[in-house]
């Protein structure tokens, strides 16, 4: 049914209500009283009639409003429909959505981080009261649909001077008043209300999602900075291992000089390696005690990681993942599923313009007793009650609803750039972690055969100067290269490693996004 025929039929419907209710009003006025006291029926049957058939009435027009938002058919997908191509497909068939973070990351210590972090983390707490925030309003909306009923009890009391009062003399009165009143209520026969009231429920699950976003994000951000972590306490142990080695080195070649067995040369050569080392170690331990401190931000409480004595196996941290489509980021990413909902709300805003050119029909309205005395007034005839609706609608306004339209149309287009922009970046997250995870597994392996033979170096080149065929530089060259080597080994395992995390990321890992495309069903309190 298009919303012509529905405009029709409110209008047919409020006519024959309206004229139902006059003509039972008319038949009560004219039936005949009985003398003497009147009956209960006489007395309070009109009032309830009246709003008995109002309220079935206007039940039956606001289920059928008419709404004049545009429909919505969310934007084709700025992207490709496929990934680009990457490392083999891994066999398993779970999606990341459906990978909850516990099971995901398998360290304990990770666990207990990330559990320390969605507890205290501040960004996060925000996030969440935003969410509230966007409930309360929400339920403001949903109230508005409803009229407001509120009870009241008046005393009014006024004095006349006598020039004024018709009889020569002056007049004090009073009045008393108590009853139940309706305040002012829109009859939403255009879905002015309704579409305020859709476009603060997407609102709210937009925050939702958007809280749910920053879950994802301070899981990731709490497991690379682990991962930086675990980095640093190999490399701080390697370099251990080379500082103790090399003033070991450096004990032997001082009495070989005292001897005269060497050169000061040779020594000086040997200190210096042995000082370059002790300065990498002091350097690595400022950069993990930085990273302490931006793991106590992000966890929100202090937190003192103990130092990993082993190295760090890839397979004993996270599972790995497969892509699947980018047709999936939409229902699983949630700053993907916030856009959308965003997209929502400016769609319903722009049927909350539209009906802005539509006329206005309030009611109000109040049932009660009134009298002079207070005494009377819950006995004899003073009941009282009024009914009063109300239909507006600006003539002249200078143009104000046409440009209140045109800025809601104007927050839809920029809904739809953000929702396709949020596409956009989440299909180069996935794309740029496919890739890291593709050739930073084969840098891995470049490193470690890079690392073999940068020792097999240093012995031949140890050998070599011990029987005198090179000069102790060549020694010192292998050794700072073996050292550069495998550092950089350690920190490529550990980009290997985030660029899994980003990957679980980027998909919408954690299951997060399928509980808020749920959350539409729902009626938020």
């Amino acid at each position: 049914m298009n919303r012509e025929s529905l405009r029709a039929k409110a209008r047919s419907f409020l006519a024959t209500s309206l004229g139902r209710l006059r003509r039972r009003n008319d038949a009560w006025l004219a039936f005949p009283r009985p003398e003497g006291r009147a009956s209960r029926l006489h007395r309070g049957h009109p009032p309830r009639l009246a709003l008995a058939a109002l309220a079935a009435s206007l039940t039956a027009l606001l289920s059928g409003c008419v709404s004049l938002a545009p429909l919505y058919a969310p934007p084709p997908m700025p992207v490709p429909q496929t990934f680009p191509a990457s490392a083999p497909t891994p066999q398993s068939t779970v999606a990341a959505s459906e990978i909850g973070w516990q099971d995901y990351f398998a360290d304990p210590a990770l666990q207990a981080l990330i559990a320390d972090a969605l507890a205290a983390n501040r960004d996060l707490r925000l996030a969440m009261q935003r969410v509230e925030e966007a409930r309360a309003l929400y339920g403001i909306r949903r109230a508005d649909q409803l009229p407001t009923i509120g009870a009241a009890a008046d005393l009014a009391r006024a004095r006349v001077p006598a020039d004024l009062s018709g009889i020569g003399r002056p007049v004090t009165a009073s009045q008393y008043q108590v009853g139940v009143g309706l305040a002012t209520w829109e009859l939403d026969f255009w879905g002015r209300v309704a579409n305020l009231k859709e476009a603060a429920l997407h609102n709210y699950l937009a925050s939702d999602a958007a809280r749910q976003a920053v879950t994802l994000a301070l899981i990731e951000q709490v497991a690379n900075a682990w991962l930086s972590l675990r980095e640093l306490d190999e490399r701080i142990l390697l370099a251990q291992e080379t500082i103790a080695s090399r003033e070991k080195s450096y004990r032997i070649f001082t009495r070989r000089y005292e001897v005269g067995a060497i050169s000061k040369l040779d020594l000086k050569q040997v200190e210096t390696l042995w000082r370059q080392a002790v300065a990498l170690g002091a350097q690595l331990e400022q950069e993990r005690a930085l990273r302490v401190n931006a793991l106590q931000v992000l966890v929100g409480q202090p937190v003192d990681p103990p130092r990993a004595k082993t190295r760090l196996d890839d397979d004993s941290v996270m599972r790995d993942l497969p892509a699947g489509l980018p047709a999936d980021l939409l229902v699983n990413r949630p700053d993907i599923l916030a856009a959308e909902y965003r997209l929502r709300a400016a769609n319903a805003n722009i049927g909350a313009a539209r009906a802005e050119f539509f006329p206005r029909i309030t009611l109000t309205g109040s049932y009660g007793t009134a009298s002079a005395e207070l005494s009377k007034l819950f006995t004899g005839p003073s009941r009282a009650w009024n009914f009063a609706p109300s239909v507006s609608l600006p003539i002249f306004d200078m143009g104000r609803r046409e440009a209140s339209l045109d800025v809601a149309k104007a927050q839809r287009e920029q809904a739809v750039t953000a929702y396709e922009q949020a596409i956009q970046m989440a299909f180069r997250d996935v794309a740029d972690a496919l890739a890291a995870r593709q050739w930073l597994a084969e840098q891995v392996e470049v490193l470690r055969a890079t690392v073999d033979a940068q020792a097999e170096r240093a012995r031949l080149a140890q050998l070599r100067y011990d029987h005198g065929a090179s000069p102790f530089l060549e020694v010192l060259d292998a050794q700072r290269d073996l050292l550069a080597a495998q550092q950089q080994l350690v920190q490529t395992r550990r980009a290997l490693l985030a660029s899994r995390v980003s990957l679980y990321a980027a998909l919408g890992g954690g299951g997060f996004a399928t509980r808020a495309a749920a959350l539409p069903a729902q009626n938020p309190p």
